[in-house]
């Protein structure tokens, strides 16, 4: 039960072109005038230039400072040291469109149209910090191997009402009946039907820029939605992810209400997640490596489940990348505590859903919806890589609840950071250069979390101690 709406094949023609002279032609054909040169940065934020359409098809190279790549969330740099200086990325860096994610800004006042860019040194090396440029890196350790890595990403988000004073608590908008959601409405299609007008803008958005919606539904907290993307090439699938939350954000911001991918929002319901379904196919024959001939699980597929198993605790900063995302791994919220796997088990951090063969896949239900999903990709297939790579074996499968097993996750974000320094062959897939900014930023972001006295300190503090 879910509101679906196919794409057409014209639809999906409305994304991307093959080179820069077709861009030329297809930016005419529209009559767009000004475009969005965007980069991912390292939270996932959507960096860049706008410029008229004229002076982008005549521009040989845009550079931008390399330094996009070392804000945190909060708009800071971090402090040099423990194999980090910021001087490394001060200077200009090139810009490099990807023609293939080429598509009209749906919701601009004037004729708008966006497309993805690649970021490189000036001598044409790949930026080792630009998150689509490491989600490449390992998915080219696949393709060395003769394989390729096929996802799907499943992303829940809230719907909540305008908030201008922080130190207020977050709550659900008011829908089409004129209140706001109460308990818990899992899967129902009258609770979605609550902010039809805004689902309408969100398909219609879509539509106009090619991304492929699979459902969409309601989950289990108050106002809060799951949309599920069509499987395919994980590069590809984290653009799409990428533009999908501004397009949600943006459709929200039209009616009136925010649409957030914090992991915990609101206290008291379930935390957001951004669940990952993986398989790999063999590149000549595209046949899916994790069934045998018989229909049977292989030894890589059992090997993927092993290395997310191990590693999947070291790339935890990566998965879950703030404060608040650890709010959400708790017991009795819904969400996996620890890397079990099981058979159709949504208890586990691992799942295996039922499938024919061809579709046999693995869903790491571990990620949480604030993840840049070029990184959360990228975290996630490093570790089944290395599991097939080294040969791991995995546990055996866990039958009845995970929740009630011991934690297997790192429980904040400094932990987790730790875990990830440890951890040499993770560092070696990501690079040191990668590894080494990546931990300063989220040691500085925490540093200016620990600034901020909340609420629960001055209740239980203020006059108790």
């Amino acid at each position: 039960m879910a509101k679906k709406k196919k794409l057409t094949r014209d639809v999906v023609s409305n994304r991307g072109v093959a080179d820069a002279d077709a861009a030329v032609d297809w930016l005419a054909e529209r009559g767009l005038e000004d475009i969005e040169c965007l980069v991912p940065d390292m939270a996932g934020v959507a960096r860049g230039k706008m410029m008229p359409v004229e002076k982008f098809v005549h521009s040989k190279n845009m550079s931008i400072p390399g330094s996009i790549f070392l804000q945190t969330i909060t708009g800071e740099y971090p402090d040099d040291g423990d194999g980090f200086t910021y001087d490394a990325a001060d200077g200009d860096i090139l810009l490099v469109p990807d023609f293939s994610t080429l598509a009209t800004v749906p919701w601009a006042s004037d004729p708008t149209a966006q497309v993805i860019h690649d970021a490189y040194h000036q001598d044409g090396r790949p930026v080792e910090l630009a998150p689509r440029q490491v989600l490449k890196r390992v998915l080219e350790l696949y393709a060395h191997k003769g394989w390729r890595p096929i996802v799907a990403p499943e992303i829940e988000f809230y719907l909540v009402d305008r908030n201008q004073d922080p130190d207020y608590p977050l709550k659900p908008p008011v829908g089409r009946s004129g209140r706001a959601e109460t308990g818990r409405q899992s899967y129902s299609i009258a609770a979605v039907n609550e902010f039809d007008a805004l689902f309408d803008d969100i398909y219609d958005f879509s539509e106009a820029q090619g991304l492929e919606i699979d459902t969409l539904i309601h989950e289990e907290g108050a106002a809060q939605m799951e949309i599920n993307l069509l499987h395919g090439d994980p590069l590809v699938l984290a653009d799409q992810v990428f533009l999908f939350k501004r397009t949600i954000r943006e459709a929200a911001l039209r009616h009136g209400m925010y649409a957030t991918f914090m992991a915990k929002p609101i206290a008291n319901e379930p935390g957001s997640a951004m669940h990952i379904h993986q398989s790999v196919v063999d590149l000549e024959t595209g046949e899916n490596i994790f069934s045998n001939a018989q229909g049977g699980p292989t030894r890589d597929f059992f090997a993927f489940i092993a290395g997310q198993q191990r590693l999947l605790p070291n790339v935890m900063c990566m998965l879950a990348p703030y404060v608040n995302s650890y709010r959400r791994l708790m017991r009795k919220s819904v969400a996996p505590i620890n890397v079990h796997w099981g058979y159709d088990n949504r208890t586990v951090g691992l799942r295996v859903p039922n499938s024919p063969p061809q579709a046999r896949r693995v869903e790491n239900r571990v990620p949480s919806s604030d993840a840049n999903p070029y990184l959360a990709i990228a975290a996630s297939l490093a570790c089944g890589y290395i599991g097939m790579t080294e040969g791991y074996t995995p546990e055996e499968p866990v039958d009845g609840s995970a929740y009630t097993l011991p934690f297997g996750l790192p429980r904040g974000l400094l932990e987790a950071v730790a875990m990830f320094d440890e951890s040499e062959e993770l560092i070696d897939v990501f690079g040191k250069t990668f590894a080494s900014t990546y931990k300063a930023i989220k040691q500085a972001e925490f540093e200016t979390f620990m600034r901020v006295i909340s609420p629960w300190e001055r209740e239980y503090l203020l006059l108790n101690v």
